[in-house]
């Protein structure tokens, strides 16, 4: 059998070297989480057939029997030595044990794993190759722990079911519509394709929306400051040099407003909890989920792109299920673990029905007026013709679709953006900025000796 060294972390902060034999390294990396220790490295020093061979020391490298030898293993894994990690081992394995996985770090696994599988490895092999390349901690027991699952006959996505902090739950259920039909490697095309653009989409809008928000939080400070202070000055100065002027009525009353909240902050707070509650308290219901769920698809500017995205992987997943020879009735069962929306969910249970009785599957989508006619036409004609060959031409036509959508988003937020931007700012400039611009002006000073500034 191979030898391998590693140097693993103990329960008590200690680091651990040792030289042992195993059959390969992701069982020897199994064994030693078992007792309870975290792997840092594992390296194959030498298979056994191989014992007598001398071998060059290669040059500016350590040879590991010299650092073998200096390592009292039996001691440390008692827990009898002294040996403790250095500060810097300590930094690097509390960040490894907390690391996040990022949606970069998903895409990159999911990327790799596609083309390993484009190159007909087996799972296995995929996952080992991964495994090795994998930089991530968090991300390399994560994927140790589906290997190990996979290598005892289970699915890939019975495993990423308990990561749901890792794996999202769409991905999940495009690798296991990928399993189940014999697709994974279309699966994981699909699965890179929808990381990608919802990390793009995702980064575009964090892009619009965190420097305006930022913007908005300023001005709310510089409002904030200009009643607390500002204001207050301006107030005292008119008091003190005798002046009839007066501040502005928008100013005026936004003031008192901020008198009462600062007094009576907690009724608006115990107002916005119960309202916030009463929400999150009926959408906890069944009743109340599904029209959360409907108001998704109806809401302004981003319903006809949620439904979309929905409606579109769903037909995806069903293509690969009839690609590779099942049912209509199977690939629909199959096919619906891919949408999490309980309208959706609920289209596609009375489809199964209807094939249950005789009648067209295709009718719930239709009458549920979420769908476009094209849509539905284009199902019909497949049904008379070839389904999945005209179910391919539909999911392109609707890729160019959401698209569209896309755009048309993105051309329409900043917009909206901007416009509350802009009612800040305008209400900044009257509430805080005309003060201070008559108070610089100094017209109050004419007014505070009687003189008629108007006249002059």
């Amino acid at each position: 059998m191979p030898e391998y060294v590693y140097k693993a972390v103990t329960s008590k902060g200690q680091i651990v070297r040792n030289k042992v034999e195993e059959v390969n390294k992701n069982t020897l990396i199994r064994k030693l989480k078992n007792n309870e220790l975290l792997p840092i490295s594992v390296t194959q020093v030498r298979i056994n057939g191989n014992k007598n061979r001398k071998k060059a020391n290669k040059r500016n490298m350590m040879d590991i029997d010299d650092i073998m030898k200096q390592a009292d293993s039996a001691n440390i894994l008692q827990g009898n030595t002294t040996l403790k990690p250095t500060l810097k081992e300590k930094i690097n394995m509390t960040l490894a044990r907390d690391e996040k996985v990022t949606s970069r770090d998903l895409i990159i696994f999911t990327q790799n794993f596609y083309v390993l599988k484009k190159a007909n490895f087996n799972n296995i092999h995929a996952l080992s190759t991964i495994i090795d390349s994998t930089e991530n901690m968090t991300l390399r027991g994560v994927l140790q722990d589906i290997l190990a699952g996979v290598e005892a006959g289970e699915y890939m996505y019975t495993t990423m079911e308990y990561y749901s902090n890792i794996f999202p739950y769409l991905y999940v259920n495009m690798i296991k519509v990928g399993e189940l039909s014999g697709s994974l490697t279309k699966s994981l095309e699909q699965a890179v394709k929808y990381l990608e653009t919802a990390d793009d989409t995702n980064g575009k809008i964090r892009k619009m929306i965190i420097p305006n928000a930022a913007m908005i939080i300023v001005i709310l400070g510089i409002l904030i400051f200009g009643v607390a202070y500002i204001i207050p000055q301006i107030e005292e100065a008119f008091a003190k040099a005798g002046s009839s002027a007066k501040l502005p009525g928008i100013t005026v009353a936004f003031v008192k407003f901020c008198n009462v909240l600062s007094t009576y902050w907690y009724i608006p707070v115990v107002i916005i909890l119960g309202i916030v509650g009463i929400i999150i308290a009926y959408i906890s219901t069944p009743k109340g989920k599904y029209n959360f769920h409907y108001f998704k698809y109806k809401m302004p500017i981003f319903g006809k792109l949620v439904f979309a995205l929905d409606y579109s992987r769903f037909l995806k997943a069903m293509l690969l299920n009839l690609e590779n020879g099942m049912r209509i009735q199977e690939a629909l069962e199959v096919s619906k673990s891919v949408v999490k929306n309980y309208v959706m969910l609920s289209i596609i249970e009375t489809s199964i029905n209807n094939i249950f009785i005789g009648a067209s599957w295709i009718e719930p989508f239709e009458k549920s007026g979420l769908t476009s006619p094209m849509q539905t036409e284009m199902l019909k004609i497949g049904m008379q013709t070839d389904l999945p060959e005209m179910m391919s031409k539909l999911v392109e036509y609707m890729e160019i679709d959401i698209e569209n959508l896309m755009r048309k988003i993105m051309a329409v937020l900043p917009q909206i953006i901007y416009s509350i931007v802009g009612i800040f700012l305008i209400f900044l400039v009257v509430v805080i900025i005309v003060p201070c611009i008559e108070m610089y002006m100094g017209g109050w000073l004419f007014d505070s000796v009687n003189i008629d500034w108007d006249n002059l």
